[in-house]
């Protein structure tokens, strides 16, 4: 990729106002991520026999920022969840997401949720909902006992493996 097609590609990104993009082509890879810190120079991997170091693009700084980088960005995990889940004792069970997507604690919008904090949960019993891709999917119960903590807020985002619930078995 040379120097005008990565600027006429970053102006397309910043014109349709995207924020993320993810590109592979051959051994070229290339990350753009908009609105983090500013960096000084654009970055692009490739094997070390053809790495051609990037020089420094100069834009005009109209919009945000566009930062280039080989690696993905990581999110960080709630301190409450890593804290609660770091000092559990042996009959705490904590329940974790089977997917990506966003986390509600009810079926619908006003309606009440599924489960509180206190509540004994049986196994198979739905505790929230996680919405992915516009697909609503159940999330059950799996070990029965007392609703110790909901780790999760409604309406967040949740990664695979998150903690969503501590269960005191029962």
């Amino acid at each position: 990729m040379n120097p005008k097609e990565l600027r006429e590609l970053i102006e397309f990104l910043v014109e349709k106002d995207i924020a993320e993009f993810e590109m592979e082509r051959g051994d070229l890879k290339l990350h753009v991520k908009r609105g983090a810190a500013p960096t000084p120079m654009m970055q692009a991997a490739q094997p070390v026999a053809h790495a051609v170091p990037v020089a420094p693009m100069a834009a005009p700084m109209t919009s945000p920022p566009v930062a280039a980088a080989a690696q993905p960005s990581q999110a960080a995990a709630p301190s409450a969840s890593a804290s609660a889940v770091s000092s559990d004792p042996a009959n705490l069970h904590i329940l974790k997401s089977p997917m990506v997507g966003t986390f509600y604690e009810a079926s619908a919008p006003g309606a009440p949720p599924f489960i509180a904090v206190g509540d004994t949960v049986k196994e198979g019993q739905v505790l929230c909902i996680i919405e992915a891709m516009k697909l609503m999917n159940e999330i059950e119960a799996d070990a029965s006992g007392v609703i110790e903590k909901i780790l999760v807020s409604n309406g967040a985002p949740v990664e695979y493996g998150m903690p969503l619930f501590s269960i005191r078995k029962s």
